[in-house]
Parts: structure tokens; C-alpha cells; sequence
């Protein structure tokens, strides 16, 4: 019996030993490799993306279609239409003028005739009329459908330019103004600011000039009004030719040399002493009050000079 064992085992073990031999498994494999059925990939229309995106889409481009279209037709009406164009003079509205003349206005828009409102370039109109010398800014505005409006400022004289032998007005800008007819005006007469000097230089003697009235009025109100002639040419010295020093009833002129600074102070001691100083020397043709220590009183012309220390 375990002979018969012994045999059983041995022969079991054979036989596991032969079910895994390399040769007999690969007898049993097949041949060739099957081809395998092709997986279907189903793809989504439209690249995945759904109707409402393509809807969106097509809202957008006739939107935009539409939009093209009306500016299309809304820029050939502003430009050309009837309704828009400037024919007439008094579509121009003009306002702030009352030296300026209504026609050196239309003047610049000549060229704007028959032509849209919204074609009218405003800021060269703008720039032409601040060229008129008695303009000192301008606005300019389209008022739909076919009006313009104009908005003046005007300068503003403040004395009498000595040009030559004539007379022209003058700004605090030193801008020289042709004098208007039919205007009565009353400004002191200023020397030194003609024309032949350029215009920052005139500018600046017209801020020496304001400063100067607005000085003398602080000392005493109304003095400025007792100026009748002003002498700018120096610019280290302002000349003032002023009546009225001894009272208001005082219509004697004389001249004064103030220098450049310190109007207010020179003033304020030109007014205490000019009485104690016409006692003295009698009728004063002229003060100098340029200097720091000392003020030279001039009787006339013939009689010499007279020196008064300053307080």
C-alpha cells in the first residue's frame, strides 16, 4: 500500500509538473493575436458647447449689425442733414459783448456757412476770437440741432497807453486796446508801455502800476483817482504826477519819484509831511522819495533843490 502511495504521489507530481511546461502552454495559446473591436468615441456637436452659447452669439453679431447700421445712418444725419446745417446769422447766439461788435464775431465763422453744427471746430473758433484784441477769453458750443453760442469776456482798461502823440487804453495785462467811440472814460495816462515793447514787458510795468493805485488807496481812500499821469518807462522808478496832496480842494500837480517798492509806506509819510514841507519851500514842483535816508523836495524849476531828512 505504500508502494502504491508512493506511485500515486510520484505520479501526481509529475503530472502538476507537466500541466505548467512552457511548450505545453504555448500550444495552447493561439497563433496570432485577434483584433480587438474598436471602441466608439461618441463627440458632442458643437465642440460641447449647448444652443444658449450659439444664441448669445447670434444676438450678439445682429445687435452689432443693427448698431453699425444706425451709427452709419445717425453720422450721415448730424452731417448732412438740413436740420443740422448753420445757414443763418442768427443761429449764432452771442452773449458778454459790449465793446466787441456782433459782426468781428460771425466774422469767424465764415467759413462754417452751409455746414453742420457738429462740423464746426470749436476750439480753433475759440482760439480766433480770443484774438481779438478786446476779447480776454471766449467759449464756444453747439446747441443741437443747429445753433451756436457764444460767451464773451472782455478785458478790462485801466489807464491811458501813451503811444506817440496818441492815446490808446490799456489792460492789467499790458494788452493795448484801441479806444471804442461813444465811451466816456477816465484812467490816468501811463508812459512806458507802447507797443514797440514786447508783451511780458509791458505785463510786468502793468503790475507795477496796480500795485501802485491799489497802495495809495489804502493810505487814503480815493487817492488813486488823484493820479492824472504815470511815468513807467524807469523800471527802477515809478513817476506819479497827484493833485490834491494838501486836501482834497488842493488842485496843485506834483511829481513824485517812488521807486519800485514800499508804495504804501512812502505814501503814508508823503501825506503827513507834504503840508509842513509846502510850508517851507512854497510851491513844490516835485519829491523824490527814492532814497532811504532822505527825501529831495524841489520848489521849481529855477529855485534849486531842497533836501529834508526823513523821519
Amino acid at each position: 500500500m505504500e508502494r502504491v502511495k508512493a506511485i500515486q504521489r510520484s505520479g501526481s507530481a509529475a503530472a502538476e509538473t507537466d500541466s505548467y511546461r512552457p511548450e505545453l502552454l504555448a500550444d495552447d495559446e493561439p497563433r496570432y493575436l485577434r483584433r480587438q473591436k474598436p471602441v466608439e468615441i461618441r463627440r458632442k456637436k458643437f465642440s460641447g458647447r449647448g444652443w444658449p452659447f450659439y444664441r448669445r452669439v447670434l444676438i450678439l453679431c445682429v445687435a452689432g449689425v443693427a448698431g453699425a447700421t444706425a451709427a452709419f445712418y445717425g453720422t450721415n444725419f448730424l452731417l448732412y442733414s438740413p436740420s443740422m446745417l448753420l445757414l443763418k446769422p442768427d443761429q449764432i447766439e452771442l452773449n458778454g459783448n459790449h465793446i466787441v461788435s456782433r459782426e468781428a464775431v460771425l466774422q469767424q465763422f465764415v467759413h462754417d456757412r452751409n455746414r453742420s453744427v457738429v462740423r464746426v471746430p470749436l476750439d480753433a473758433r475759440r482760439s480766433q476770437l480770443e484774438q481779438i484784441p478786446w476779447v480776454e477769453s471766449a467759449t464756444v458750443q453747439r446747441i443741437l440741432p443747429n445753433r451756436i453760442r457764444v460767451e464773451l469776456t472782455e478785458r478790462t482798461p485801466v489807464a491811458f497807453a501813451r503811444n506817440g502823440n496818441e492815446l490808446a487804453l490799456i489792460d492789467a495785462h499790458g494788452v493795448v486796446l484801441d479806444r471804442p467811440q461813444g465811451e466816456d472814460l477816465q484812467f490816468p495816462i501811463v508812459s512806458g508801455v507802447s507797443e514797440d515793447l514786447p508783451r511780458e514787458q509791458r505785463e510786468k510795468r502793468m503790475q507795477i502800476y496796480g500795485e501802485f493805485m491799489k497802495d495809495v488807496d489804502l493810505v487814503r481812500a480815493g487817492s488813486s483817482e488823484k493820479v492824472s499821469e504815470i511815468d513807467i518807462s524807469n523800471p527802477k522808478d515809478l513817476r506819479a504826477v497827484m493833485t490834491g496832496l494838501s486836501g482834497p480842494a488842493d488842485s496843485q500837480a506834483v511829481t513824485i519819484h517812488f521807486g519800485v517798492s514800499d508804495f504804501t509806506g512812502k505814501f503814508k509819510m508823503l501825506v503827513d509831511n507834504f503840508a509842513q514841507w509846502q510850508a517851507n519851500t512854497g510851491r513844490v514842483q516835485s519829491i523824490d522819495l527814492q532814497y532811504s535816508r532822505q527825501v529831495v523836495v524841489n520848489p521849481d524849476t529855477s529855485a534849486g533843490t531842497s533836501v529834508a531828512r526823513r523821519k
